[in-house]
């Protein structure tokens, strides 16, 4: 996943951080690798739905909740770049 774009995990770093209020958090403490949801930075369905919202609205994508991938895209940082990388590439 190094061929990633870093400005693009740095994007959204900040728009998890926006998106979901974690005013005590920086882009710094989210590593690209660490996992989102659970144990990882401890985000919850509540979580993914807003930011779900928050990466359609800022890279104009359309995002199937119901799609088996969908959880994978969004399980770190890398994978959401990657993941919206493909889709405007699309």
């Amino acid at each position: 996943m190094s061929d990633t774009n870093p400005d693009l995990m740095l994007e959204i770093k900040l728009l998890i951080i926006d998106a979901l209020g974690l005013e005590d958090i920086s882009a710094q403490d989210i590593g690209n690798d660490q996992t989102l949801f659970g144990e990882g930075l401890g985000l919850d369905s509540v979580d993914a739905l807003e930011l779900g919202l928050a990466v359609q609205k800022k890279y104009g994508i359309k995002i199937d909740a119901d799609a088996k991938d969908t959880r994978n895209h969004f399980s770190n940082v890398a994978s959401l770049a990657a993941f919206v990388t493909a889709k405007q590439a699309a």
